[in-house]
């Protein structure tokens, strides 16, 4: 319980406080929504799963949970490239700060996030119900995630395969690609300051953005290596709690210590 009451503080905080009220801050509160409901698709069911000692799920509930799972993962990745967007101008382009990231456009911008985010992962069960499975099987995870339901089916699973693999290169690869650009661009223009303090001030801003997206990145790409790897299903357990449980559990801590707007 404590990655979503902690994330849910913080979620309280920047709602509630008039001052944190900036385009940074909104996407971050919405970054912080994301990972309560992506804490909230495995964890609970976990829990149950641990006090009734059964570990049984219905069909529809596993891919109601791959659903939202595929969703909010998802969206962590699209929220952490706008959020990479939004340090590109604010560094870049101090002037038109305020101009370019205006409150519709920031919420255009979540807007879009949400609607690819939920057609991708429509897409993902879809595919996944079109498949034949056993009445009866187990799945050595502790969620219903989206490569052990392709794998466990007894018909036919190449389209399910290539839509999975294109659908995350596609997402992942688009939004990692953003941020590298947006953080290329942010890094010449550091570059460019010829003030120490300058310089310092302005990358202090995208520390905890930087630290956010190394730690979710890392830890979904460890997750896909070691499975692929090792193919061992205690392997892939461990990795996938770093990323399910623990990252949600990590981002607000980094940016309250490294912010001072946020220091209690």
């Amino acid at each position: 319980m404590a990655p979503r009451n902690q994330t849910g503080i913080s979620e309280i905080l920047l709602i509630s406080d008039s001052h944190l009220h900036s385009p940074m801050y909104f996407f971050l509160s919405n970054l912080s929504f994301v990972d309560i409901c992506f804490t909230s698709t495995t964890i609970p069911k976990m829990l149950w799963n641990i006090q009734t000692q059964s570990k049984v799920i219905p069909f529809e509930g596993c891919i109601i949970q791959m659903y939202f799972f595929i969703l909010f993962a998802g969206l962590d990745s699209l929220i952490l490239t706008v959020m990479a967007y939004d340090r590109f101008v604010a560094i870049c382009h101090p002037l038109h700060y305020t101009v370019i990231m205006n409150l519709w456009f920031c919420l255009l911008l979540v807007l879009v996030s949400w609607i690819i985010s939920a057609l991708h992962s429509l897409l993902e069960s879809l595919m996944v119900l079109r498949l034949s499975f056993c009445p009866v099987l187990e799945i050595s995870h502790f969620f219903c995630e989206l490569n052990q339901m392709i794998q466990l089916a007894s018909s036919d699973t190449f389209l399910n395969n290539l839509v999975m693999y294109f659908g995350s290169v596609l997402l992942a690869g688009t939004s990692l690609t953003g941020i590298l650009y947006s953080y290329s661009k942010i890094v010449s223009s550091i570059h460019a300051i010829s003030c120490s303090q300058g310089k310092y001030k302005a990358f202090s801003t995208c520390a905890s953005h930087l630290s956010v997206v190394s730690l979710f990145y890392c830890t979904s790409l460890g997750v896909y290596l070691s499975s692929a790897a090792t193919h061992s299903s205690h392997s892939s357990v461990t990795t996938s709690v770093m990323y399910t449980v623990v990252t949600p559990m990590l981002n607000p801590f980094i940016y309250s210590l490294r912010n001072k707007d946020l220091r209690l």
